[in-house]
């Protein structure tokens, strides 16, 4: 059960064609795309978008990526993404994604992201949260 500092974005996104192999089955990659659209979600939920990271100085590439595949998508399916941020004490972003298929409410895909800040100029790893994130943090009562 999520606690007060829990941080959650939903969105909803249909199946699309180009999405499916010949048989109308959402290919796997695609799960990836659906959590890019919970990232998004995220960011103009809590203030979080990639501009925002960009323009104070810093990007956040993703390092490690996970999937677990439950149950397929077809063309047509809505699926209901849900994501998490999971705080750290370290300088990184966590992302709990769940997909659900919104008419049957059954659990597509569970996975997260886990990105890194680096410098914009350098492109060196940060060891320390930015100070910016920090504010961030702060705003949202998870420090």
């Amino acid at each position: 059960m999520p606690d007060s500092k829990t941080l959650i974005a939903t969105t909803l996104t249909k199946v699309r064609f180009n999405e499916t192999d010949s048989l109308g089955i959402t290919w796997h990659g695609h799960y990836v795309t659906y959590f890019e659209d919970g990232r998004e979600a995220f960011g103009a939920a809590f203030g979080l978008h990639y501009l925002d990271i960009f323009n104070n100085g810093f990007v956040a590439p993703i390092v490690n990526l996970n999937c677990d595949f439950k149950k397929m998508l077809k063309y047509g399916d809505s699926v209901l993404v849900e994501t998490t941020y999971e705080d750290s004490h370290a300088a990184k972003i966590i992302f709990k994604y769940k997909l659900m298929n919104a008419e049957t409410k059954e659990i597509v895909a569970t996975g997260s992201t886990t990105q890194v800040f680096l410098d914009v100029v350098a492109q060196k790893l940060q060891l320390q949260q930015p100070d910016f994130f920090i504010a961030w943090k702060k705003k949202h009562q998870l420090i």
